[in-house]
């Protein structure tokens, strides 16, 4: 079933300077985190994850996890 982001609280990050490669993060929802690209200015499709989801990836990156 595809969840209903009608409701979506969509925030960009602070660091986005405008180049028009950024994402959304919508945090709002119950029980899910939504993600979803800029460029695509709310038509695109976006990407779900579990709260327990995104918590890892967000300590990943605080840790240097997906650093090159």
């Amino acid at each position: 079933m595809k969840p209903d982001l009608t409701d979506a609280a969509w925030k960009k990050s602070t660091r986005s300077n405008g180049s028009g490669n950024c994402v959304e993060v919508a945090t709002n929802l119950p029980g899910i985190v939504a993600v979803r690209d800029t460029k695509d200015q709310g038509t695109g499709p976006a990407l779900i994850f579990t709260p327990t989801e995104w918590n890892a990836f967000v300590d990943g990156i605080k840790d240097g996890e997906f650093d090159l």
